[in-house]
């Protein structure tokens, strides 16, 4: 036998002989109450997904299309500060043109909260920032062996000389935009320059549309009336308030909040917020239902060791002429704010007979299922597994089926064989003659 089975011409002939057998379903009617109830149950569980949850919870009857969007922001706000110590900062008024940086941006804006000034700077030798690391000195050969250098986070090549830095230091003198900036005396304060932000207030206008249903909404009145007007004029957001939810004009404070931190955590380090517009609408209903829904969450985590909230640097220059020549100075500003992203996502959804087909049809594909679940248990599992595989599985050979001829080994021989020709096992076969009574024997 296992001579046989490990013939290769025994595994050809066979490959060869299934191009010559047809497979055909045969329907079994089992009468058990065991495998009746799972079956059932498992046709109800994939009945009832299709129906619950891909048709109805996932809205399977409906076409949807992506929501196309713009967004334009518009910042409001006054704030005072008084800091005479500081004679860069000194007693100021702040309005929108100083702290909103650039002025337009695409779905974002940018509120400083905090700022280090660095005035009237030009191009000249001074001392470079003690805080620069191997920039301190006691002489000028130290220096002179460094001429030219540009240290890793300098501000301008060494020039050669050991100068007089704050109190009894001394550094290196560089070329650069001087004075350099010097940011020690903002260490101590108690609260940011522009701690008065959080009453500042956006008003985001956003129109959107939904190309395939040719359906176009803002996040403002339809409608522009002396109602709609006086509204805008005086409405504020707040998620909790009905009549206010639907403002599109928020307090930054109110943002912060709404994403569950406090707006003086990020004043002085700054951070990124995200304000989210959510349109999801059921175009099945009045296109009037279709309206946006707001929420916030923040970017950025406050406890990062490295590199932690949000600065940049940016400068105005302008020149002054001085004995007939213009000299360029520039006034450089160590911005520090809260950077507001806006995202507009969503989709609208419409009936449509062909996905509520498509659907259905999957789901009754889905119910085989549970005909090779039930295979499984009845043909593996049950106890009476033997009795019912004999009744789900029928080899009939007909009388012009491929057979097999397999050569007698010369064990077969000595143990005296009675048969030089094998055939398969055949369980029921076909001899031409229709005379029976019909029945399986």
């Amino acid at each position: 036998m296992t001579t046989k089975m490990a013939d290769p011409k025994h595994w050809l002939r066979s490959g060869f002989a299934l191009f010559f057998e047809y497979n055909t379903p045969r329907i079994v009617h089992i009468r058990s109450k065991k495998v009746g109830i799972i079956n059932r149950f498992l046709q109800l569980v994939i009945i009832s997904y299709i129906a619950v949850y891909a048709i109805y919870y996932k809205k399977g009857y409906q076409e949807f299309d992506d929501v196309q969007s713009a967004v334009t922001t518009k910042v409001k706000g006054i704030v005072f500060s008084n800091y005479s110590h500081i004679p860069e900062i000194g007693m100021r008024t702040w309005d929108v043109a100083d702290y909103v940086i650039p002025p337009q941006e695409n779905s974002a804006f940018f509120v400083m909260t905090n700022v280090i000034p660095t005035l009237g700077q030009t191009q000249s030798m001074c001392s470079e920032d003690p805080t620069i690391e191997n920039i301190k000195c006691e002489n000028d050969d130290y220096c002179e062996r460094l001429k030219g250098t540009i240290l890793p986070g300098g501000n301008g090549p060494l020039t050669g000389k050991c100068v007089n830095s704050t109190g009894a230091l001394k550094v290196c003198e560089i070329y650069g935009w001087c004075p350099v900036e010097n940011g020690s005396p903002y260490k101590n304060l108690t609260q940011p320059i522009l701690a008065g932000s959080q009453n500042f207030t956006v008003f985001i206008k956003n129109n959107i549309e939904f190309p395939k249903f040719d359906v176009r909404r803002r996040n403002l009145p339809e409608h522009a009336t002396n109602e709609s007007a006086a509204f805008l004029s005086s409405c504020l957001y707040n998620a909790s308030d009905p009549n206010n939810k639907l403002c599109p004009i928020f307090r930054l404070d109110a943002i912060v909040t709404g994403a569950g931190y406090s707006y003086s955590d990020l004043t002085s380090e700054g951070g990124v917020m995200q304000i989210i517009i959510d349109w999801t609408c059921n175009l099945d209903q009045s296109v009037d239902n279709c309206l946006p829904e707001y929420s916030f969450r923040r970017l950025d985590r406050g406890d990062y060791v490295i590199s932690r909230g949000f600065n940049f640097r940016y400068a105005d220059k302008f020149a002054v002429k001085e004995n007939n020549t213009f000299v360029q100075y520039r006034n450089l500003y160590k911005a520090t704010g809260i950077v507001f992203v806006v995202t507009v996502q969503g989709k609208a959804g419409k009936f449509s007979f062909f996905p509520l087909v498509i659907n259905i049809g999957s789901g009754l594909a889905m119910l085989a299922l549970a005909t090779i679940a039930c295979d499984i248990i009845v043909l593996y599992l049950l106890k009476a597994r033997n009795f019912y595989r004999d009744k789900k599985y029928l080899d009939v050979q007909g009388q012009d089926a491929f057979r097999i001829l397999e050569e007698e080994s010369p064990q077969d021989r000595m143990e005296g064989s009675s048969s030089s020709i094998k055939k398969r096992n055949v369980t029921h076969s076909y001899d031409g003659n229709l005379d029976g009574d019909g029945t399986d024997t």
